[in-house]
């Protein structure tokens, strides 16, 4: 199955593990809820799904790579306690808190939430003396004398021995007492994925035209030779960062990511390209409903691949816009629930409540963080909350009156309304024109299809689309069966 798939089937497991009886007690005792044995190529997302889950059902993760442990950091260490038996007294076998149980209990200290997901990495490639161990563990949820505690659900993760030369395989007897899911790569749920966290179009439309890239796994004469869907998502990352610095990326760069270099010299070719095409095009302009006819006739003439890079850099600033706009509206819905909890404590001096709801905001995103519950999303929403909160607060400190705060708060909010409809109006423009360039180059076209297949897919350009509309997505939308046809495109050109 793909990571998608996985994810899902790992949430209904949570959820059935956590669920409860009428008299509150789990439905399925510890002894039976079995771990999951997660088996999948290196960097497809194994470690992401279990933040996003963690965050989505707001539970808490701890997470641990096993090799990076040794025996007595994970079981703990011995030592010698008495104990009186049958009135005998005798020395026994203790151990000390594992490090690994120790970090559940220290979450549930620190958050208060008291189920959640042990993730644990690379658990087929423990050292030899750690091994029986971790087949213990998984097998009866104990290190040494002490056991993880109920309402936790153990998810184990490993590579499959043709990807790595250190694994070990696990005997029939645990085998019997996991659930396990083989995961493979799948480029269409990365790219799914990918236009959700707003990966750099470059990577994006690349890889739609050289999907056979995504992922590949090779024994070179030089060594192992990879890329990986973890070394595409960082390599998104710091071009972000090296366009927002005037750096130049380069060969150097990306090999350090996309770890096979026939791919990362085509990509680096391919994103000399997109950036060319960026200006040859005027991208900008299209946007702006201001298109040079010698733009239209270049475009209507160029190669199917040029074409595609052209549209990816559209949709890439379509995203972007759409992306603005959706944050500033969730924005506005967080501020409308914060201002009418001041107004539901008036006449109380409306800087004093602020000032408490920014205190439970800011203990919200700090137990999230505490609790792993590491989605960089809703982190980005809960601060751009709280900053704008703080900046409300420093307003209203130069008024005592609490009727003129509120009328402050008002004024305040109404401005962040009008930003909101801004946006939406700037991203409305862009988007007609976007589909006034396509329809006046190509008219009813595989490229118009393929387009209109991405605005779709994409997770901020079909949520822009659902809340504000746009006449001319739909008219083409309408009569096409493009599902279909994007498909059979994507898939030619994986062929190409």
């Amino acid at each position: 199955m793909n990571i998608k798939q996985a994810k899902e089937q790992i949430r209904n497991t949570l959820r059935a593990y956590l669920s409860r009886d009428a008299l509150g007690n789990y439905r399925i005792p510890a002894v039976r809820q079995r771990p999951v044995l997660l088996m999948g190529p290196p960097g497809i997302g194994k470690t992401q799904i279990m933040e996003q889950i963690a965050a989505e059902e707001n539970v808490g993760l701890v997470s641990y790579t096993i090799t990076h442990h040794t025996r007595q950091s994970a079981v703990g260490l011995p030592f010698i306690e008495k104990r009186v038996y049958d009135g005998v007294e005798h020395t026994v076998t203790e151990y000390t808190m594992s490090e690994i149980l120790g970090s559940v209990y220290a979450l549930t200290e620190k958050t208060g939430i008291r189920e959640g997901i042990l993730f644990l990495d690379e658990i087929n490639c423990v050292s030899e003396t750690l091994a029986p161990m971790m087949l213990q563990f998984l097998q009866c949820k104990t290190f040494g004398n002490q056991r993880l505690p109920e309402g936790w659900l153990i998810v184990a993760a490993g590579n499959p021995p043709e990807y790595n030369r250190s694994v070990r395989d696990f005997d029939v007897v645990t085998l019997d007492r996991v659930k396990r899911i083989n995961v493979e790569e799948d480029f269409s749920v990365w790219k799914d994925y990918a236009l959700r966290k707003g990966l750099h179009g470059a990577v994006i439309s690349y890889l739609d035209l050289k999907k056979e890239n995504f992922y590949r796994i090779e024994n070179s004469a030089d060594g192992m030779q990879f890329a990986t869907a973890r070394g595409w998502e960082d390599l998104s990352e710091i071009l972000y960062a090296y366009e927002a610095e005037g750096i130049a990326p380069d060969m150097e760069l990306a090999v350090q990511y996309i770890q096979m270099p026939s791919i990362a010299r085509d990509f680096t070719n391919y994103y000399a390209l997109y950036n060319k095409y960026r200006q040859v095009y005027h991208i900008d302009d299209i946007l702006r409903g201001k298109v040079p006819k010698v733009t239209l006739s270049e475009f209507a003439a160029a190669p199917f691949d040029e074409k595609l890079a052209v549209m990816g850099l559209l949709l890439s600033r379509l995203s972007e816009a759409a992306r603005d706009t959706r944050r500033q509206d969730a924005l506005c819905t967080a501020l409308y629930d914060g201002l009418s909890a001041v107004k539901a404590r008036l006449p109380e001096a409306p800087a004093d409540t602020l000032r408490e709801i920014i205190t439970t905001r800011r203990a919200t995103l700090r137990r999230a963080a505490d609790a792993g519950q590491d989605d960089k999303e809703q982190k980005y929403l809960r601060q751009a909350e709280i900053n704008r909160l703080e900046e409300y607060g420093k307003t209203l400190d130069e008024t005592q009156n609490a009727d003129a705060q509120f009328d402050i708060l008002r004024t305040l909010f109404a401005d962040d309304t009008a930003k909101r409809e801004s946006l939406a109006d700037e991203t409305g423009i862009m988007f007609d024109s976007a589909f006034r360039f396509l329809e006046t180059a190509v008219g009813p076209s595989q490229e118009l299809v393929l387009f209109v297949g991405e605005i779709t897919a994409g997770y901020d350009t079909s949520w822009f689309v659902a809340e504000f509309g746009c006449e001319a997505y739909f008219r083409n939308n309408r009569d096409l069966l493009f599902d279909e046809t994007r498909q059979n495109l994507l898939d030619r050109l994986g062929r190409a």
